[in-house]
């Protein structure tokens, strides 16, 4: 079988920490060409794959070598050079969010349909162990109604892991769009969508930057969110746990507790009604931490949807949706008004 030929454009740390070496390790896979604005961080990156180095991404895209490429920019530009990448017959894995607009999720989509090529977007959390084991107990009506959950994901924030630290694209709202809410928030509407198996429909919002005086975007948020089912909870998302990470999520059933990422041993706990507590050493979570699995399973994913031509675990319309809650919080925030999702 002929290796997938694969480019990464933006070179910063997820692509350094991610996408890169999970590609590299990957044997269905060869790494062609990287690409990013600054001439030398794609310099040193380039001669550490020994591939091709682009400063830009449109002379990458009609250079005929690649079968697929990462997207691994500022959240700005995911759009554009997803949609420039589809329509030049390639497929493309994005990180997220995928889009900073409904309506640029969507140009997104129609590029991948138009062009029947794969669109994925890198929601990592829907491989975390502990997520999936979780999404099956409530899937098979083990945990009975849900009622009420609570999910955060918060850490000191990027500048302890972008490449250009406090001067990283991740504070500039012209760049980024959104802060924490687009950096951790969105993972965590896209893991509740994907454990919960429903849709959130209501959305009311408070986004802050209260504590980094060099942001312009969000570093603190805290949501009230509402499933069609009725279940209610709380979303936060935070780039102000200045010593600890906190991802964990509690989901309050009918019949059981579900404790997710929020014991240090045992990633899933679930306390039953009854009092029999159930407890699941299933490896740990990734995180940016020293000890964090060093797969997310994006990767791998990807390459096989292509090769074996199947859907994407995570294509286009899930990112969209999962994107549509984080934009109904900000505009929740700016109303002061419950927000439905989508509208």
């Amino acid at each position: 079988m002929e290796k997938l030929r694969v480019g990464v454009i933006g070179c910063g740390s997820i692509a350094q920490h991610r996408h890169l070496p999970e590609y590299k390790s990957n044997k269905n896979v060869e790494i062609v060409a990287v690409c990013d604005i600054n001439e030398e961080r794609a310099q040193v990156v380039a001669e550490k794959y020994g591939v091709k180095a682009y400063t830009n991404y449109e002379e990458l895209l009609a250079s005929g070598s690649v079968d697929a490429v990462s997207v691994c920019t500022p959240n700005y530009l995911h759009a554009p050079i997803s949609i420039a990448a589809l329509n030049a017959g390639l497929h493309v894995l994005c990180e997220k969010p995928m889009a900073t607009s409904k309506q640029e999720a969507q140009e997104m989509i129609a590029a991948a349909n138009e062009n029947g090529k794969k669109l994925m977007i890198g929601h990592n959390q829907r491989f975390v162990p502990s997520h999936q084991k979780a999404r099956k107990l409530i899937e098979s009506g083990e945990i009975g109604k849900i009622y009420s959950f609570r999910t955060a994901f918060g850490h000191g924030g990027p500048e302890g892991w972008s490449v250009d630290g406090k001067e990283s694209w991740f504070f500039q709202k012209e760049k980024a769009f959104v802060g924490a809410m687009g950096d951790l928030g969105v993972h965590k509407t896209d893991l509740l969508r994907f454990v919960l198996g429903e849709e959130i429909t209501e959305v009311g919002s408070f986004v802050e930057t209260n504590a980094k005086d060099y942001a312009d975007v969000d570093d603190n948020a805290v949501c009230v969110l509402k499933t069609e089912s009725g279940a209610i909870g709380t979303l936060a998302a935070s780039w102000a746990y200045v010593s600890k990470e906190d991802n964990s999520t509690i989901i309050y059933g009918e019949k059981a507790i579900l404790r997710l990422e929020d014991d240090p041993t045992n990633s899933l706990v679930v306390q039953y009604v009854d009092g029999e507590v159930v407890k699941y050493e299933l490896g740990k979570i990734q995180s940016n931490d020293e000890g964090g699995q060093n797969n997310s399973h994006v990767i791998e994913k990807f390459v096989e949807s292509v090769i074996y031509d199947q859907a994407p675990p995570i294509p286009g319309e899930e990112g969209m949706k999962s994107l549509e809650v984080i934009l109904a919080a900000l505009h929740s925030n700016e109303t002061k008004q419950i927000v439905k999702v989508g509208e």
